[in-house]
C-alpha cells in the first residue's frame, strides 16, 4: 500500500472523523465538500475533533481507562510520548485541506473516501463528476452505511478499484474499518484499502461477500429501528428507552444517544429510502415524520448540540 495522498468526500459526522484520523497519522488529507456554507459546517467539528483528540490523551496520562485503541496500540505511554502525540494532533489540524473544487481534490490524489449523504442520485452524480478528475492510480471506497458498492461501481469510471470501507462511530475509539468489495473489485485493491484501514489505526475486517448493512449496522440498525418504533407509536419516552437498554444490557449508550452521533439526518436518508414511508400511516412513515419534525427545529444530533438530548 503507497497510499500517501487521501480525500475525503464529505464533512458530516463520520467524513469529519475519516478525515481527521487519516490527517493524525501522517497522511496529507483533503475534504471535498459541495458547497462554502458545507465548508463553515465542516470547520467546526474538526476543531471539536481536535479538543476531544487532545483531552482524551491528557486523560491517557493519568486514566487508562481512557486509552483510545484508535490513537496508539502502544500502552503503557510515557508522558512525553503522549505529548508527541499531541502534538501529531494539532499538527494534524492544521494541515487538513477543505476544498469545492474536484479538480484540486482529485490532484495527485491516492485514495478517495466517499462519505457524503445517503441518497443514491447525490452518490451518482458525484462519482459521475469525479471520473473525469482522477489520475489513473487512485482508488475509491465508499462509506455509506447501507447502500452496496455494487449499485455504484459502473459510475465511478474504475469499478476493479472501488469497494466500500465502513467505520464505526468515535471513529478514534471504536476503531473498526468494514472493507467489502463487490464482484468486480480487484482483490490487490481490496488489500489496499485493508492496508491502508490498518496504518490508520483502525482494525480492518474483511467481509467476504457484499451484505447490506455490512457486520456492524446489520446488528445495530434493528435495534435503532425499533427505539425509532417504539417513539414513533408513542410507547415510550426517549430516556426511558434508553435507561431500559442501557440498565437491562449494561450498555453504555440507548439507542436514541447512539443515533445523535450518528446523525438525525443519516437515519432520516435511510428510512426515506422505503416507498413506504412516504405514506404516514405506515410505520416507517411514522418514523420519518418524527424525525423530519427534530430536523426542521435544527435537532439534528450531538454536532447541532442538541438532537434527542441537549448538548450545550
Amino acid at each position: 500500500m503507497n497510499f500517501k495522498n487521501v480525500t475525503v468526500a464529505g464533512g458530516g459526522v463520520l467524513g469529519s472523523q475519516i478525515a481527521f484520523q487519516t490527517a493524525f497519522k501522517g497522511f496529507k488529507t483533503t475534504i471535498w465538500l459541495r458547497s462554502e456554507g458545507s465548508v463553515g459546517r465542516t470547520l467546526p467539528k474538526l476543531e471539536r475533533l481536535k479538543g476531544i483528540y487532545l483531552a482524551t490523551l491528557e486523560a491517557m496520562k493519568t486514566n487508562p481507562l481512557a486509552y483510545a485503541n484508535g490513537l496508539t496500540d502502544k500502552k503503557p505511554l510515557t508522558d512525553e510520548e503522549i505529548d508527541a502525540l499531541k502534538a501529531q494532533v494539532i499538527k494534524a489540524a492544521e494541515g487538513i485541506t477543505l476544498t469545492t473544487s474536484f479538480e484540486e481534490a482529485a490532484r495527485d490524489c491516492d485514495l478517495v473516501i466517499e462519505s457524503i449523504a445517503e441518497n443514491p442520485q447525490e452518490k451518482i452524480a458525484f462519482y459521475s463528476e469525479l471520473q473525469k478528475y482522477l489520475p489513473e492510480k487512485t482508488v475509491i471506497a465508499t462509506n455509506s452505511s447501507t447502500m452496496l458498492p455494487s449499485t455504484f461501481a459502473q459510475y465511478t469510471g474504475r469499478p476493479q478499484k472501488y469497494l466500500a470501507l465502513h467505520f464505526a462511530n468515535e471513529i478514534w475509539r471504536f476503531n473498526t474499518g468494514e472493507v467489502m468489495g463487490h464482484p468486480g473489485t480487484d482483490p490487490q485493491y481490496y488489500e489496499q484499502v485493508a492496508e491502508f484501514a490498518e496504518a490508520i489505526g483502525m482494525v480492518p475486517l474483511r467481509l467476504k461477500k457484499e451484505q447490506p448493512a455490512y457486520i456492524l449496522n446489520t446488528l445495530l440498525v434493528p435495534l435503532l429501528n425499533a427505539a425509532q418504533m417504539l417513539l414513533a407509536t408513542d410507547v415510550a419516552s426517549v430516556e426511558d428507552i434508553d435507561r431500559c437498554w442501557e440498565i437491562a444490557t449494561g450498555a453504555p449508550a440507548g439507542p436514541f444517544k447512539i443515533l445523535d452521533k450518528v446523525g438525525l439526518t443519516t437515519a432520516y436518508n435511510i428510512v426515506s429510502m422505503r416507498p413506504e414511508a412516504q405514506d404516514p400511516s405506515t410505520l416507517p412513515g411514522k418514523i420519518a415524520a418524527m424525525l423530519k419534525s427534530y430536523i426542521d427545529a435544527g435537532k439534528l444530533g450531538i454536532n447541532a448540540g442538541e438532537g434527542f438530548y441537549k448538548y450545550k
